[in-house]
């Protein structure tokens, strides 16, 4: 029987192999370093005594790693290694983290889930988490050198202000600005681009709705992947910002995969049976 037990004081080492290991068949590929896997979850709000690993004697073979912001939980990454799938160790692993949520007095949980990855999605759906919307995932590469000037000290709840839908977990301010890694804001008052240039990472990119058309956001775009030095990926953009999809398709951006948005509501109002 496996050993159920919060992830406290597991270090990232340790989590990246387990990571790795049930994520070594993805449909992205996904290789992570613990330094890595560090830097993503610090990102996203990891809590390690808010998240579950299953544990066959010393060997981390399950986990449900989570990130919390405020009375908001988020799933992080779940995953099985090949040799104990089939089991029902997910299920157990978002069992017990649904209930350490609700006894933290959580009120939301959220996750991604890669559209084609049914298996996941009817997992999730069997503990309780409803879709909320979709996301499209991008990758985009410069074809030559353009620059933009650097805002120093920017005003990031400025600029997230012209966004016209709800940012995903990753791509909130509070996540932009937990990253271990540096960010920087390329542009001036009427557009702006958020990237970190290490990763290749864009979470946010806005243009003022007075300043639209103007080919603003496709320099903006260039000019963050002239200096990252690399591809950008633009990842979990609301399908209903159609304007934004337009957009990076004109530009010449890549569509890599799309993800489901699902979300379980932890308030259970009195007198209402959980389904």
């Amino acid at each position: 029987m496996l050993d159920i037990r919060p992830l406290t004081n597991v270090p990232f080492d340790t989590l990246a192999a387990a990571f790795n290991d049930a994520f070594s068949d993805y449909a992205v590929p996904m290789k992570m370093t613990g330094e890595q896997l560090a830097q993503m979850q610090t990102r996203r709000g990891y809590v390690a005594e808010a998240s579950l690993g299953a544990y066959d004697g010393d060997r981390l073979v399950g986990f449900v790693l989570t990130g919390i912001d405020g009375d908001r939980a988020y799933n992080s990454g779940t995953g099985v290694s090949v040799s104990h799938r089939r089991e029902g160790v997910a299920r157990q692993l978002m069992e017990g983290v649904i209930d350490r949520l609700r006894d933290r007095g959580m009120t939301s949980y959220v996750l991604e889930v890669i559209e084609t990855n049914e298996r996941a999605a009817a997992l999730y759906r069997g503990v309780g988490l409803t879709e909320r919307r979709r996301f499209q995932c991008w990758t985009y590469t410069a074809t030559g050198r353009v620059t933009a000037k650097e805002l120093a000290n920017a005003d990031l709840a400025e600029i997230a202000s012209h966004a016209d839908v709800e940012p995903a977990w990753q791509n909130s301010l509070p996540s932009i600005r937990r990253a271990p890694e540096p960010h920087v804001v390329l542009g001036d008052e009427r557009a702006a681009v958020v990237f970190f240039p290490r990763s290749g990472d864009l979470p946010l990119l806005t243009v003022r709705r007075d300043a639209r058309r103007q080919k603003l956001a496709t320099q903006l775009l260039a000019a963050a992947a002239s200096r990252a030095g690399k591809p950008l990926r633009i990842l979990n953009l609301d399908d209903r910002d159609t304007g934004i999809a337009a957009f990076l398709g004109a530009a010449g951006a890549k569509p890599l995969v799309r993800q489901i948005e699902m979300h379980l509501d932890l308030i259970v109002a009195p007198g209402v049976q959980e389904t």
